[in-house]
């Protein structure tokens, strides 16, 4: 009965690395890699194509693409397994390659993170299933940073919200439990929301199938005591704050993403803001890269992660202050480089040399962020965003959203582009409980008549998110207005909430801040503060009873009391609330906390059902922070 292994995102890589080479090993000889283009950048994360072409990989082609060729004899198919799609694209390249080839070729399928009953039959009924070898490469967790893991789902949350596909909370479910095999049972499970409430009883369902099953053995075993390492698992439904994610992000990571857009930790920007890339030497054979095309020559793919010393010095800061932080990092790089004029004697000299590759590595870096930074600045010095971001947080901060319907008819008018404008009225309806009848008939007129009719299926589908409804509307009228008691758990209630708990933070500290406010210059995500509600107990509490804001965080330890304390705030969010806490047999229990020791860091896991947004993460690592020496954060979307 060994201690379990502290949790560690770069065990998550390396299994996932060494599971595909190790599949990619079992291909003798040469072979064409067919990916599935939306996995190819997950991929990426936990595998270079240097690596690849190590593994007798000779050409990469992208699945959607239908331009696999027939120079080798084997040809690898990575694809999810969940798609049908997916699968009737693999079975028609089968064919045509079988058709083309002057030799047999053998075809191997695999099926990320699992192989389906439904991705078989459609194999089975185009006929190549018997001459395909098919495996499974249970790759859920794709490790995004040190402290961030993601199930890379592109469509989990039309998934989820809108077809009402349950498949990305059983994915997850699965994801947590191999963690929990492996680190042990988290000891509380704390959430908020009905898909979170899914997940929760899938993990529950999932470890009595474990008990139940025959064939696990002493290693199997391991995860079914409450882990040592990890302190609880917290887990939210996006559903159940719609609102923060349509608010523009204000950090300096989440301004990237407005403009540019991240990706699997990387954003396309135009060589003419940050400077051409260094040539690396030609790579034979290679057919992956979508930027080696004409129309793009002019882009270049910028890494966006902690590896980049600045980047993560800058990343979860408000915007407002990276000028200021720029240009202290400058004169310090200066100041380093000038040092060299004073070095006297050769083992001075000889430091400096040595702390030369650094300096260019740092200064090539702070030329990338100088660029985007000024790109950025050109956006949010302009009329259009200040009248955006001056709309969002009048609605925020609780003015009457009539007030703001000629603000955003003027933005209507001015051709602003539709996504904003949508994010707006979206925030308009669920913070105010749906739309006045009259007021959204004339919205929807001035969106069909200025971007056009097709968005009339884009309005139904928001209609069925309720995220823009009518206040005559069924649906709306679930949402519980302040004072009323009676409807809780339907709705959100924004009105309520932002009083009960401080959602609204008048006075924040941008440059040295001290609440999490600071990520929307005032307005504090209400999903982030709903982890407060089990973290940081006494801050919370300090701060909604009117003792102003204070740096003093309350003991993460109050964990332990799930969500007591707020149970009434938290009735007047969306969906139903959970505290389960699990237990493993006595006699394990306390020889495995013998064997641990009792003084060490504990993780919490912070999960988001649905997606998660930059400002979201900075919040959370803000509060990690705080809580530092006590508990590490890890958000899982």
């Amino acid at each position: 009965m060994a201690p379990q292994p502290e949790f560690d995102t770069e065990q998550i890589r390396d299994k996932a690395r060494r599971d595909l080479l190790h599949l990619l090993e079992g291909v003798r000889g040469k072979k064409n890699l067919v990916i599935e283009e939306k996995l190819a950048g997950p991929l990426g994360v936990i595998v270079k194509a240097s690596t690849l072409r190590e593994y007798d990989v000779d050409k990469i082609f992208f699945l959607e693409n239908k331009n696999t060729d027939t120079s080798n004899r084997n040809v690898v198919f990575i694809a999810r397994g969940e798609s049908a799609r997916n699968a009737h694209a693999i079975a028609d390249q089968i064919t045509r390659l079988q058709r083309e080839a002057q030799t047999p070729l053998e075809f191997h399928v695999l099926w990320v993170p699992r192989r389906t009953l439904l991705s078989d039959k459609i194999l089975e009924e185009a006929g190549v299933l018997g001459d395909t070898n098919v495996t499974e490469l249970p790759l859920y967790f794709f490790p995004l940073d040190k402290d961030v893991l993601s199930l890379e789902l592109d469509d989990s949350f039309r998934d989820l919200y809108l077809a009402k596909d349950p498949t990305p909370v059983f994915l997850l479910a699965r994801a947590l439990m191999g963690i929990q095999q492996k680190h042990g049972l988290f000891p509380r499970i704390v959430g908020k929301g009905d898909n979170a409430k899914r997940v929760s009883d899938l993990l529950l369902r999932m470890r009595q199938e474990l008990l139940a099953g025959a064939d696990v053995g002493e290693a199997g075993k391991v995860g079914l005591s409450p882990s040592t390492t990890t302190e609880s698992i917290i887990i939210i439904d996006r559903e159940v704050d719609f609102v923060t994610p349509l608010l523009t992000q204000l950090t300096y990571e989440g301004l990237i993403d407005e403009l540019f857009g991240i990706q699997n930790n990387q954003t396309d920007v135009d060589s003419t803001i940050v400077g051409a890339a260094p040539q690396p030497g030609p790579q034979a054979g290679s057919t992956t890269s979508p930027t080696a095309t004409d129309g793009q020559t002019r882009k270049r793919k910028i890494q966006l992660d902690g590896s980049d010393k600045l980047f993560a010095q800058l990343r979860d800061t408000n915007f407002a202050v990276v000028g200021t932080q720029l240009h202290k990092i400058a004169r310090r790089l200066q100041s380093d480089f000038d040092s060299r004029h004073s070095s006297k004697t050769t083992a001075e000299l000889r430091e400096f040399v040595q702390k030369l590759p650094g300096y260019q590595a740092e200064q090539q870096s702070l030329k990338i962020h100088t660029g985007l930074t000024e790109e950025i600045m050109k956006y949010t010095q302009t009329e259009l965003f200040t009248k955006l971001l001056e709309v969002q947080q009048n609605l925020a901060a609780g003015a009457d959203p009539s007030s703001q319907f000629d603000a955003i008819e003027e933005l209507i008018a001015r051709d602003t582009p539709l996504p904003q404008v949508l994010r707006l009225m979206c925030v308009y309806s669920c913070i105010s409980g749906g739309i006045k009848s009259k007021e959204l008939d004339h919205f929807r007129r001035l969106i069909l008549q200025g971007y056009g009719y097709q968005h009339l299926l884009t309005l139904h589908n928001l209609e069925r998110l309720q995220m823009f409804l009518s206040r005559s509307s069924p649906l709306a009228s679930m949402i519980p207005m302040t004072g009323s008691a009676g409807a809780t758990g339907n709705k959100t209630n924004y009105t309520y909430l932002r009083k009960q708990l401080r959602l609204i933070v008048d006075e924040v500290n941008e440059e040295d801040p001290n609440d999490i406010a600071y990520v929307y210059s005032g307005y504090a995500p209400l999903s982030v503060r709903l982890v407060q509600c089990i973290l940081q107990k006494q801050y919370l509490l300090s701060l909604t009873r009117g003792n102003g804001v204070t740096s003093a965080a309350g003991p993460a330890g109050s964990g332990a009391q799930g969500w007591r304390g707020f149970d009434d705030a938290v009735k007047h969010a969306r969906g139903q609330t959970f505290d389960e806490v699990q237990k493993g047999e006595d006699k394990a229990v306390k020889a495995r906390a013998l064997l641990s020791g009792g003084g060490e860091q504990k993780t919490v896991f912070v999960v988001f059902v649905g997606g998660i947004s930059f400002t979201e993460i900075a919040a959370l690592r803000f509060i990690a922070k705080q809580e530092e020496g006590k508990s590490d954060h890890i958000p899982d979307t």
